[in-house]
């Protein structure tokens, strides 16, 4: 048992906690909480090694779940150690470190088999609660996945993953170096870009979204950038009543794949 703070691999997980640059290095993030842990078990080649608090194998229920299916090695951390390692105020007793999936722009826009593609596009996100909010909803509204410029928030970061619920195992994401010329491809293989815009001349609902489309989404504090927002195909808008004059951007996000999922279904 590693009773230690000052054990390699309690500093490694640390590492892999707070650095985004450590993640891209080893091409490991963690992840915490039994759903979790159990949902990335069934997922041939992710797991790298586990991580168990002295107190979680002594849950009968919880152990004979994961000693029956764990096939990667594990530690045992004593309970403090464990709460050290933890970014969670109240930790499960359970983490792992996870291989970080790799896609391409081409697997984002392939769609889904036998429709069109539906994509979200994201510009410069910096809230990770946003963005684990989104990739959770994405899923929901059965978009077939995420592109993010590269300034937006690592969606490998712990406040992502715990807010996605699980669904970063299952929604295709691809960061992209320049934003802006990626719209335009986009827009080049016939998938129409709506950028969500406060001088959107469109309402969001008037759009044909049963086509090929992808939805842009701009940072939390100025939106899209101009650049961007001038090449789109077009500008949507979400009516606003009194004097509010946006929506927070996981709310905006969530109310465009929604109406493309409404009218897909």
């Amino acid at each position: 048992m590693i009773s230690s703070t000052s054990n390699a691999q309690v500093k490694n997980i640390e590492k892999l906690m707070k650095s985004s640059r450590e993640r891209t290095e080893q091409g490991l993030y963690v992840c915490e909480g039994i759903k979790m842990f159990l949902e990335v078990m069934e997922r041939p080649g992710a797991l790298v090694k586990a991580y168990f608090a002295e107190s979680f194998l002594s849950d009968q229920v919880y152990r004979e779940r994961i000693e029956e299916r764990l096939t990667v090695p594990y530690e045992v951390l004593s309970d403090s150690v464990f709460a050290k390692a933890s970014e969670t105020k109240t930790p499960q007793g359970v983490l792992g470190l996870v291989r970080c999936p790799e896609y391409t722009l081409k697997d984002i826009l392939s769609g889904k088999e036998n429709r069109n593609p539906a994509v979200l596009m994201l510009e410069n996100l910096r809230d990770p609660g946003n963005l684990g909010t989104i990739v959770r909803t994405a899923e929901g509204a059965g978009i077939d996945g995420i592109i993010l410029s590269r300034e937006s928030v690592d969606i490998f970061s712990p406040k992502v993953i715990r807010a996605t619920m699980g669904a970063i195992y299952r929604v295709p994401f691809v960061y992209v170096e320049n934003f802006t010329q990626t719209v335009k491809e986009v827009s080049k293989r016939g998938i129409r870009t709506c950028a969500a815009h406060l001088a959107g001349s469109v309402c969001y609902d008037e759009p044909d979204y049963i086509s090929p489309c992808a939805i842009l989404i701009g940072n939390e504090a100025n939106g899209l950038t101009d650049e961007t927002a001038e090449a789109a195909d077009i500008r949507i808008r979400i009516p606003m009543e009194g004097a509010v004059e946006s929506l927070n951007a996981a709310v905006a996000a969530a109310v465009l794949m929604y109406e493309v999922h409404r009218q897909r279904h």
